[in-house]
């Protein structure tokens, strides 16, 4: 039988019950695959990150209850949270060294900054049933490297979108982000769906945030952005481009702090 302090974090906001949580788990050194997927399984959140220490670094991996993902950016915010108000108060800043390289997050005036891989996008036909699985036409389909990225027309096409989860998760791709300018409050609003991964509709997505942020500092000419991921629970990010790299800001919640056994 194995303990592991377990932690659940509600990621890219400043208020409990909003973002997207994550589980943070801290171990020792990684189990086999197997008993961690059954732990994102049971913990059943969008993705549960698993922690390992490496010297004064730490090692980062990614579970959604079904697969493991290459990069997940509300579960780096939150293991972030965990090292640096728990497990060393002191830090100002931590490495996790990932799948995507090594990912480094800062202390800010408020919440942390994130420093992850940019994901340039290239223009694509829309591949036949995106259109009809949306509901809406597309202005412009771009492709990430994993997911599509779909522009509308207005930001209130991007919230009152209602699509078809089954159509979408029969698309060659992990995913699907649907974007659009805002010129409020917010530069740009999205939402992103993957039930290919096993989640329907993820709450708040950093991953999908780099390749927004290069898609928008193209269309609008600058590199700067603040971004709204218009889902049921929402959150807030700021959005920054730099070269090949992208920097994230956000806030943490911790709602959950206790002992996972198994």
């Amino acid at each position: 039988m194995m303990r592991a302090p377990l932690y659940q974090i509600d990621a890219f906001t400043n208020r409990r019950f909003a973002g997207n949580p994550a589980a943070v788990m801290l171990l020792a050194d990684y189990p086999p695959d197997a008993v961690l997927q059954a732990l994102a399984a049971e913990n059943n959140l969008a993705e549960t990150a698993f922690v390992v220490p490496q010297g004064e670094d730490y090692r980062l991996r990614w579970f959604t209850p079904t697969v493991e993902v290459p990069l997940c950016g509300h579960a780096t915010l939150a293991s972030a949270a965990v090292v640096l108000e728990r497990l060393e108060p002191g830090r100002e800043q931590v490495v996790f060294h990932t799948a995507s390289g090594a990912l480094t997050v800062t202390r800010a005036d408020t919440g942390y900054r994130m420093d992850f891989p940019a994901r340039p996008c290239t223009p694509i036909t829309a591949p036949d049933g995106l259109a009809a699985a949306l509901g809406v036409a597309p202005l412009e389909t771009v492709w990430d490297g994993f997911n599509y990225l779909v522009r509308l027309a207005r930001p209130d096409q991007v919230r009152d979108l209602t699509p078809d989860l089954a159509a979408i998760e029969k698309l060659a791709s992990a995913g699907v982000i649907v974007t659009a300018e805002d010129g409020t409050a917010f530069d740009f609003v999205s939402r992103y769906f993957a039930p290919a991964k096993g989640i329907p509709e993820d709450p708040v997505t950093g991953g999908a945030h780099c390749a927004l942020t290069p898609y928008w500092a193209e269309r609008l000419g600058r590199d700067t952005f603040r971004a709204f991921q218009a889902s049921r629970r929402g959150g807030e990010l700021g959005c920054t481009l730099r070269g090949e790299r992208v920097e994230l800001r956000g806030d943490c919640v911790f709602y959950l702090e206790g002992e996972a056994v198994f």
